[in-house]
């Protein structure tokens, strides 16, 4: 398995199915196990999303968010330059997980985690492939209390055929794991007091993507 070094750069890349490229994340490397990949980046990251999406995030629009997975379903969407924003990003990534684990943070401390359901993962030359499958897990700072979110999104690309009923399954699985985690305090959720305390390193700046891009629209999504 090719392993990346602490503070190396990688590239997270949301991969439809077709093989087009959905979004693309810069990231910095805290740590690659067997366990998992762990990634962050704080505001200003270099970001690619899909143009309606990032539209959708601008405007707070949500029905620009539906348009883009329509336009993921005809494969006719755009890229567009962006910016992560607002929060400081922890990731953690086990190699075959369909979901990973997030952190949040503000100026204020760690916001919330989130665990996002995904595609397990496929190391690339830059870093990592994987597909985000919609459905996600909020979870409280403490732990103590979790909500699912986007669950119509999630409806609304199971009726496009954008999630196939293979990859339903496997989230159905990878959501009671996800709870099993939580409620056991097992993976990152064991060392929940060292997550908590955990801030972006000042001295790394913030990572770029490793290629030019091309779309002229400069815009700058919310983390979370």
């Amino acid at each position: 398995m090719r392993t990346f070094e602490t503070g190396q750069t990688v590239v997270r890349r949301d991969v439809h199915g077709s093989g087009r490229v959905w979004s693309e994340h810069a990231l910095r490397v805290v740590a690659d196990t067997s366990e998992a990949l762990v990634t962050a980046c704080p505001p200003g990251a270099e970001t690619r999303w899909p143009a309606l999406y990032v539209k959708a995030r601008a405007d707070g629009d949500r029905s620009v968010r539906t348009e883009a997975f329509d336009a993921m379903a005809t494969g006719t969407w755009e890229l567009a330059d962006a910016m992560w924003q607002e929060t400081e990003l922890l990731l953690w990534k086990p190699p075959a997980a369909w979901f990973s684990v997030n952190a949040f943070y503000t100026s204020a401390g760690l916001r919330n985690w989130y665990v996002n359901f995904e595609h397990p993962t496929r190391r690339t030359p830059d870093g990592f492939d994987t597909f985000d499958l919609t459905v996600d897990l909020v979870v409280d700072p403490d732990l103590t209390g979790w909500q699912w979110k986007d669950e119509d999104e999630y409806a609304h690309v199971r009726r496009l055929g954008i999630i196939t009923d293979t990859e339903h399954q496997a989230v159905d699985a990878a959501r009671g794991q996800a709870v099993a985690m939580l409620e056991e305090r097992s993976g990152p959720f064991a060392d929940a007091v060292a997550w908590t305390t955990w801030r972006w390193k000042p001295a790394w700046p913030a990572p770029c993507l490793p290629r030019p891009t091309t779309a002229a629209q400069r815009v700058a999504p919310k983390g979370g």
